[in-house]
């Protein structure tokens, strides 16, 4: 919570808990992070520690301002005790004025956010997937034949007595089971909730089997009035019809009850992360404990991202643009009243998420599944900058990398942006041709001895659709003082390994993705920079905020966390690639076929301009590119009609 009316509301109700008129207590008392603590001092766990802020569980503290700390302090000394927790600190928060005043950071894990960007089920299938989707609906449809499901206004417990005393009940043995620490929502802590600041905004829900009572909870409206924290919830795990999916039932009921509500989010509060995730969390907010105690020792402060050598001159005195300097700076219980946008037009009308650090970890996860990526499991969503397509990629790092009259090789044949970029940004180009049958040497003395800011590499290359030979690719990574970049945008397609894996062992490394290939989500505009830390930062202060749209993220998401239509695709497409290979080399029309690890094939042909002129005839749009490679198409792969289609209409054209 981020409003300091609730955050004293909610130290009411923890001193209704502790039976005391000031927040003071053990650690041990409220339990939940002890072993953190006690890594720290074991003595920290049972000194009197006066406690700032609200509730040391769910719902989170801001830092306090200078003044408020002075406070804090001074309140400590008045009564005498040593030792003081701020609970819960959102680690984007401002902490200069604790670390100043003597408190230490201790480490909570993170807070989990559903953001509920459409229908409960659409939002959960992007986010976990079909099955798993599967397996929350059946809990749910189980739970809801055996218990029911109550909400009970704080203003109307007093007519339900049943409630609150099952729901007292509930939090008391959960607290024996966790050795009879933590109860911090007893009779009397219900009590304050309940004639406090924060009990219009906050019910109750309860699930019964029969009379009995099997599940108790509270969730709080957001001040926004945007979303709910679940502030705590207690299950009899003893009544029979508390089965083990009961708490899975129930968190899904609660985003059906949020969405029915016209809320956008649910904050779960602190929990496993990999738990959170199989059940919708998207919003992974790291947290602190700042704790100030005798002799305890202030860890240093950690800098921000130091930039790559290789960032331009310019681009090291400017900062990340505008809101990007913020994107890990959570806002989805705030009341933003800072983006001059309309606010009675709907979602549309607020300008995308800029945090993509969970969306960066589901694509690693993602694509370190596949055949050919080592490696990628040492990367982190540092190493990854999502931009509108690879080739805004490829502006980016030129921009961001090369200063004026520093020279960017490129290999020809080879996609005809790199060059044209350099050109627009005044970079002198040198072109180094393909050497080889297959157009699948590089030339790499020549590439060296041009000494070139950036080199740019199409792998698999488009348009011949043949691999590089690694051994000259980590020839330019070890001898060359500059940029080696590599565009994999067909990679999938490839049985042989991708360079991603190597990112975080290479300083002048750079791998380009794209979503618009093998993933089919050309609309959606997303390519992928991998590269170290360094660099990306280098890459953010340059480019555009806001060019990586919601509607694109949801998309992105929905495909990579069900990407099995995706991996069955591609074995489709390769199958068909290797049937129209076969067919059209044994064509009359056709002189040869390129060996492919792409989506296309290069055809050279007898009487080029006869056939290009004959498949348009037939209304067949194909790559025709005879002034690049002589005599030859870039032919992509269709499905069997279409590709039948191509080879009916060059039989027309003998």
């Amino acid at each position: 919570m981020r409003r300091s009316a609730d955050i004293d509301a909610l130290q009411q109700v923890l001193c209704a808990a502790l039976g005391s008129r000031a927040p003071v207590c053990s650690l041990a008392r409220i339990g939940r992070d002890a072993g953190a603590f006690a890594a720290l001092d074991p003595a920290v766990l049972e000194r009197p520690t006066l406690v700032g802020g609200g509730s040391p569980h769910n719902p989170t503290n801001p830092a306090p301002a200078a003044h408020a700390v002075d406070e804090l302090v001074g309140r400590a000394e008045g009564l005498g005790v040593d030792q003081i927790l701020v609970p819960g600190v959102r680690r984007s928060d401002d902490t200069g004025a604790l670390r100043a005043a003597g408190f230490a950071p201790v480490a909570a894990g993170s807070e989990c956010v559903v953001r509920l960007t459409g229908e409960v089920d659409d939002v959960l299938r992007e986010r976990v997937g079909a099955e798993r989707l599967g397996d929350l609906r059946r809990h749910h449809e189980e739970a809801a034949h055996e218990v029911t499901w109550e909400s009970i206004p704080l203003s109307e417990l007093d007519g339900k007595p049943w409630a609150r005393d099952a729901f007292v009940e509930l939090h008391r043995r959960q607290a024996e089971r966790d050795g009879g620490h933590g109860n911090l929502y007893n009779a009397d802590a219900l009590d304050a909730l309940t004639q406090g600041e924060l009990a219009e905004r906050t019910e109750m829900f309860v699930r019964r089997g029969g009379n009995t009572v099997v599940q108790a909870g509270l969730m709080t409206t957001s001040h926004n009035g945007r979303g709910i924290y679940c502030l705590t919830q207690a299950i009899d795990h003893d009544a029979p019809v508390a089965r083990p999916g009961l708490s899975d039932a129930s968190v899904y009921r609660l985003y059906l009850h949020a969405r029915d509500s016209g809320l956008d989010w649910v904050h779960l509060g602190r929990g496993d992360a990999d738990r959170m995730r199989c059940l919708g969390a998207d919003l992974f907010i790291p947290l602190d404990h700042w704790l100030r105690a005798p002799g305890l020792a202030i860890p240093e402060e950690e800098g921000e991202q130091a930039l790559s050598d290789f960032a331009a001159p310019p681009v090291t005195t400017v900062p990340v643009p505008g809101p990007a300097r913020f994107r890990h700076v959570p806002r989805f219980d705030q009341i933003d009243l800072s983006s001059n946008t309309n606010p009675f037009l709907g979602a549309d009308g607020s300008y995308p998420e800029l945090d993509t650090a969970e969306l960066a970890r589901t694509y690693l996860s993602t694509v370190a599944k596949l055949p050919g990526h080592d490696g990628l499991d040492a990367l982190s969503a540092d190493h990854l900058l999502f931009s509108s397509g690879a080739v805004d990629g490829v502006l980016l790092l030129l921009s961001a990398l090369a200063s004026p009259g520093e020279g960017v090789c490129v290999t020809p044949p080879t996609f005809p942006l790199y060059d044209h970029f350099a050109r627009v940004l005044r970079l002198p180009v040198t072109e180094v041709p393909l050497c080889g049958e297959n157009l699948s040497r590089l030339d790499t003395e020549r590439i060296l001895a041009a000494d070139p800011r950036v080199t740019i590499l199409c792998d698999p290359n488009n348009p011949a659709g043949t691999r590089l030979d690694p051994a000259q690719i980590h020839t330019l990574l070890a001898r060359g003082r500059g940029l080696v970049v590599i565009d994999e945008a067909y990679v999938e397609f490839s049985e042989k390994p991708s360079y991603a894996g190597l990112v975080a062992q290479h300083e002048n490394l750079i791998v380009l993705r794209t979503l618009s290939k093998a993933w089919g989500l050309a609309g959606a505009r997303c390519g992928i920079v991998l590269a170290q830390p360094g660099i990306v930062e280098a890459l953010r202060r340059v480019q555009v905020p806001f060019g990586f749209t919601n509607a694109s993220q949801r998309a992105v998401r929905d495909r990579l966390t069900n990407s099995r239509p995706v991996l069955d695709s591609i074995r489709r497409l390769r199958a068909e690639r290797d049937r129209l290979a076969e067919a059209l080399a044994d064509h009359p029309a056709v002189d040869r076929v390129f060996p492919s690890e792409t989506n296309f094939l290069l055809v050279r042909f007898h009487k080029y301009e006869r056939v290009v002129a004959q498949l348009d005839a037939a209304g067949i749009l194909v790559a025709a590119i005879g002034r690049v490679v002589p005599d030859t198409c870039r032919i992509t792969i269709g499905d069997r009609r279409a590709n039948d289609a191509l080879l009916e209409a060059l039989s027309s054209a003998l």
